[in-house]
């Protein structure tokens, strides 16, 4: 079965989204999102790609229902996404350019890792709260160390902080810690961006290891078109709040149509380069 013959885990229909600032009487809006219809489906990474200001970033909030859209509909799991929010515990979650913006720079990495399973409460209930207590923190420790050796980690990391680890090291555990959950949606908002290219290339092979591996559905948020072409099957590209062109990844290099699609194509791609020789 194809990818787009599955229904989307997540999907925009007809989306606009406005930003509003400015007090009451003088109100400004500015369009981020125009029109756009996208959908990801189960086991799927699709690429979203642009400039700065293009409007990418909010599609990824309007994804994970951090934004409410102007017009249009977004859908996670076939419902409306505000619906039934309980239910999404857990079920979305967000890898962030900076992993620092994800990890609290006070705590323990695996205190931070294992925090999602308390949010969605995912553990297995006990008898007494005694119980429950020991239970619980014996199976944030097992499902900690499994996540760490899981992205490449030594199960140790668990015990430091985040800044005695490196900036590729810290993004693991950002990855670790979204996948913790047992998420539907991933959505990876340029993951690779502030890295080293030399670890680009490492954090790409793991994505796309890890989505074929587990199979939640991915939106790769990123400028890089070849980073996107590499762990996606599909790359949409985004200009002026638009959706200009979407394709196979595969086709895209020869398919392009749009003047803007062929333009990041003559922008670099080491750290694709970098990831298909290495996992190659």
């Amino acid at each position: 079965m194809s990818q787009e013959s599955s229904e989307p885990t997540a999907e925009l229909r007809g989306v606009d989204l406005d930003y509003r600032s400015g007090p009451p009487w003088a109100r400004l809006h500015k369009r981020a999102v125009s029109g756009v219809s996208l959908g990801v489906a189960p086991r799927e990474t699709l690429g979203l790609v642009g400039q700065s200001g293009s409007g990418k970033t909010s599609v990824g909030r309007l994804m994970l229902g951090l934004l409410r859209p102007t017009n249009g509909t977004v859908l996670f799991e076939g419902r409306l996404i505000g619906e039934e929010r309980r239910r999404h515990r857990g079920r979305l979650q967000a890898v962030l350019q900076n992993p620092a913006w994800s990890l609290d720079p006070r705590m323990r990495c695996g205190i931070s890792i294992a925090e999602p399973l308390t949010v969605a409460r995912t553990l297995t209930p006990a008898l007494t709260p005694a119980m429950t207590r020991a239970m619980t923190r014996a199976e944030r420790r097992r499902r900690v160390g499994e996540i760490l050796e899981h992205v490449g980690l030594d199960p140790g990391v668990a015990a430091r902080y985040p800044h005695e680890l490196s900036g590729g090291q810290q993004q693991r555990v950002a990855i670790a810690r979204a996948l913790i959950s047992e998420p539907a949606l991933v959505v990876f908002d340029e993951a690779v961006s502030a890295l080293d290219v030399s670890v680009q290339a490492q954090i790409l092979n793991l994505i796309k290891r890890l989505q074929a591996e587990v199979g939640f559905a991915a939106l790769f948020i990123s400028h890089d078109i070849a980073a996107a072409r590499y762990v996606s099957q599909r790359v949409a590209v985004m200009h002026k709040t638009e959706i200009v062109e979407i394709a196979d990844s595969g086709d895209l290099y020869h398919s392009a149509s749009h003047p803007y699609t062929r333009s990041l194509f003559e922008l670099g791609s080491g750290a694709a380069e970098r990831a298909t020789k290495a996992g190659g």
